[in-house]
């Protein structure tokens, strides 16, 4: 959702002062925007459903990193020196609409190892309590934007460290960070690096303790390598990320080994920033995406393995396990493996076992390995086994030829060649389990050319070459758009349904079947379909709970006389942002980590409950954007820079929430991977990284879990706005991959004229591209109302103009949402 923008040519908000922003804040902002540090927030009891469920997909989503003679699971027994004044002042969630719940209470580290029983050392504990209550040390919630955020730590000297390593073998030190909407992670101390005092902290403790656990409680990758620098100084590393409410408890569980870690790594750690392949980023303007579709361990395992510090999917256990694959079978275009895991520690514990795809490198170029299917174990006993069946079609290891390199220009398609399936624990692990040869090319679908860049914005992009058997890196032209998209639109614009008048219908007909859909739309003015095409014109809807994010749908007397409901909408990824008090999730970053679909199904089937008790109708979530680079502010709110993860995570979160009767919202459609100057920048991306890497994921959850809504990006998509991309919205989402739900803007949009239709401009060509409501529906982001601002209707009929069927047809869009979520037990498709 939309924040305030202080950059160059941000929102109409731009160079205001912060005391005017707050202001505003105040007025719009519904829930508090800041979150609380420490402590517990006072109001309405937490949903202890939804607190069970949270502590575990929390624990569950820890990964260790690093567990030297096993340090971890701390010794009930001994005594624990807990040093960082995060202990204290912990970051929950990251900032922005992502995150800024008012939680009924929040469990910091301190109160979750004394809930665990661990015997933390009373004379450090005493100074962490007594400097950081201080006024002088308080630290700052701020306000919207006042991120990325570090808290100063306490100074310490070596006496006083050596003092307490007298009296615990074990130190356990904790740092963290935030992040959030409308800003990036910064390439400074603080931020994506240590500061001083920490490392002094660090250098510290590790000079007079034996045994170090580090827990780092972040919410996206930060820089390892000074961490790394202390080598086995460091017995343990905990990556904790942000857990929500119940983070301590949580984190708790791991390190008195309550719960096993089994959490594994969404991402890959690179030992330096400049390792990373997405160094065209933070641009004003535009972002090329030169590295193409090596984005991730795609471009590591490809081009750069030894650059790695931690793989894709790696994470430790306090046991061991053991694979065996039983059988590998392709079939009906589909690869299966079965594979027995066994614990063979001592402990009980989950495991997650991955399967990957290495395809010939062929004319198109392709990276080392792709993940294609992954499972999860449930807990085993030392000693017992479990048998995993892991399933991938062959359209998860396709490519797609947007240049005809192949031969078969803009299709899915498998070339000719020796295919090998590798399965493992992380993708640096996993080994041969099974192949498939391919004699000839094997075209899976056949598309349309769609979404290339156009000839003025090409640029040459990274691929893979192999030549003697050596894999080595080469650029490429990127194909650019040959595609007449005016008569593209004008050859497929909806027939119109002929006008009836007001037959006196009413919505619930249409739910019950006792009146069609368009009978139903046939009655409606085109005043009153032009309503349904935005949403009621502010934040914090009266027609809904306090601090909602908007209503659409019913937003005024004559649509609700048609027995049209208003549908409320709330943010976000971490929970529902109102002004009561309501449960603050683990961050979807975290989540990922899980590898656990069925456990986050069911932390989002309750949270679909609550939304029901709160009052709220849609939640605008998950959040689903690729991991492109590690210091996009946002990240804490998506998954992986994988598109398979990415898609399977949102599908779950997707089905989970609408088993209530409730919609969920994916968003930010589409390549929203950049918080800086969001507004105006474009991302200039191949047709082929599109449909591999960004817009992957959506496909999977569009496909697998039917969202009643999504939400388009603040960004340009080669040139342009998505809330104006047709390709994108139309010719892709709704013909291509069959989507029939509602298409909403995020809040507040660009304005500007058609190039293919110049008459024809701001929510006219919106409504032309199928991106159905404009939300909240105000113009601006300080208006209290919605007046009609003439650019849909002016031109309607007209030469080139809106026509009818498209006014009709986004109606109808946001009617079937309307009847799928309102009146989910009623209605049928």
């Amino acid at each position: 959702m939309m924040g305030i923008d202080f950059h160059n040519g941000g929102t109409v908000m731009t160079n205001w002062g912060y005391k005017a922003v707050r202001k505003v804040l105040q007025t719009f902002g519904g829930a508090e925007l800041a979150q609380q540090q420490s402590g517990r927030i006072t109001g309405e009891p937490g949903n202890p459903e939804v607190a069970t469920l949270a502590r575990r997909a929390g624990a569950e989503s820890c990964v260790l990193l690093k567990n030297n003679n096993h340090t971890l699971p701390l010794d009930l027994s001994a005594p624990v020196a807990l040093f960082g004044r995060v202990q204290k002042n912990y970051f929950y969630v990251g900032n922005g609409s992502g995150g800024d719940v008012s939680a009924p209470y929040s469990i910091n580290l301190v109160q979750g190892l004394v809930n665990a029983g661990v015997q933390l050392d009373s004379t450090v504990l005493a100074a962490y309590e007594s400097w950081c209550t201080a006024s002088v040390n308080d630290p700052d919630p701020g306000f919207w934007g006042h991120w990325p955020r570090y808290y100063a730590e306490m100074p310490v000297k070596q006496d006083w460290i050596q003092a307490a390593a007298k009296r615990c073998q074990t130190a356990v030190v904790v740092i963290g960070r935030s992040a959030g909407e409308d800003r990036e992670n910064t390439l400074k101390k603080g931020s994506f690096y240590l500061t001083n005092k920490e490392k002094a902290l660090l250098d510290a403790v590790t000079t007079a303790f034996q045994k170090v656990v580090l827990v780092l409680n972040i919410g996206s990758i930060m820089d390892f390598a000074e961490i790394d620098a202390y080598g086995d100084k460091i017995s343990a590393i905990l990556l904790a990320w942000q857990l929500g409410m119940e983070s301590g408890n949580a984190v708790a569980d791991v390190l008195t080994g309550q719960v096993n870690p089994s959490g594994r790594l969404t991402d890959t750690i690179a030992k330096t920033y400049a390792d990373y392949p997405a160094q065209n980023f933070g641009n004003k303007a535009e972002n090329r995406y030169t590295e193409d579709i090596f984005v991730g361990y795609r471009y590591f395992e490809t081009f750069a393995p030894e650059r790695v510090l931690y793989p894709f999917g790696y994470g430790l256990s306090y046991t061991d396990f053991a694979c065996k694959v039983t059988k590998t079978e392709t079939k009906d275009q589909t690869v299966s493996v079965q594979v027995q895991v066994e614990n063979t520690g001592a402990l009980p514990g989950k495991q997650v076992v991955q399967l990957y795809a290495c395809c010939p490198c062929g004319a198109l170029g392709k990276a080392a390995k792709v993940l294609i299917a992954f499972g999860k174990t449930e807990e085993l006993a030392p000693g017992k086994h479990q048998t995993l069946t892991l399933t991938a079609p062959y359209r998860h290891f396709a490519s797609f030829d947007d240049s005809g390199a192949a031969g078969h220009k803009n299709a899915w398609l498998l070339e000719a060649g020796d295919y090998t399936f590798c399965l493992g624990t992380d993708v640096r692990s996993a080994v041969p389990c099974g192949d498939l040869h391919l004699a000839d090319t094997l075209v899976l679908e056949q598309c349309c050319q769609l979404l290339a860049p156009p000839a003025d914005s090409g640029f040459d992009r990274l691929t893979a070459t192999e030549q003697n058997g050596k894999v080595t890196r080469t650029y490429a032209p990127v194909p650019t758009a040959t595609v007449d998209l005016k008569q593209e639109i004008l050859d497929h614009l909806p027939p119109a349904l002929p006008v009836t008048g007001n037959k006196g219908f009413v919505l619930a007909d249409v739910a019950e079947g006792s009146v069609s859909l368009d009978d139903f739309v046939a009655q409606l003015s085109t005043t009153e379909m032009e309503l349904l095409s935005r949403g009621e014109g502010m934040m914090n809807s009266p027609l809904g709970a306090s601090g909602n994010a908007g209503a659409m749908a019913g937003v005024n007397d004559s649509l609700r006389q048609k027995g049209i409901p208003p549908v409320i909408t709330t943010d976000g990824p971490s929970g529902i942002r109102l002004r009561a008090t309501c449960s603050l999730l683990p961050s979807g970053t975290a989540l990922a980590c899980s590898w656990n679909l069925p456990l986050v199904q069911d932390l989002y089937a309750a949270m679909g409950r609550e939304m029901v008790d709160k009052g709220t109708d849609v939640l605008l979530a998950p959040g689903m954007n690729i991991h492109r680079n590690p210091l996009c502010g946002r990240n804490f709110e998506y998954f992986s820079e994988d598109p398979l993860v990415t898609g399977k995570l949102a599908a779950a979160v997707v089905q989970g929430l609408q088993s209530a009767p409730v919609s969920a919202c994916p968003k930010h459609f589409a390549c929203n991977n950049q918080e800086y100057n969001r507004n105006h920048n474009n991302s200039v991306v191949s047709a082929r990284a599109l449909r591999e890497i960004y817009l992957r994921g959506f496909e999977i959850c569009i496909k697998e879990a039917h969202p009643k809504n999504l939400m388009t990006s603040y960004n340009k998509i080669n040139g342009v706005w998505s809330h104006y991309n047709y390709q994108l919205c139309t010719a892709l989402l709704r013909e291509e991959w069959g989507y029939t739900g509602n298409v909403m803007t995020d809040w507040w949009m660009r304005y500007a004229a058609s190039p293919e239709f110049p008459e024809l401009r701001d929510n006219g060509y919106r409504v032309r591209a199928q991106v159905d409501v404009l939300m909240p529906g105000a113009k601006t982001a300080i208006s209290k109302s919605a007046p009609n601002d003439g650019s849909l209707l002016a031109t309607l009929g007209k030469p080139d103009g809106i026509t009818l069927g498209e006014l009709q047809r986004t109606a109808k869009n946001v009617l079937r949402m309307t009847l799928r979520t309102k009146f989910a037990g009623q209605y049928k498709d």
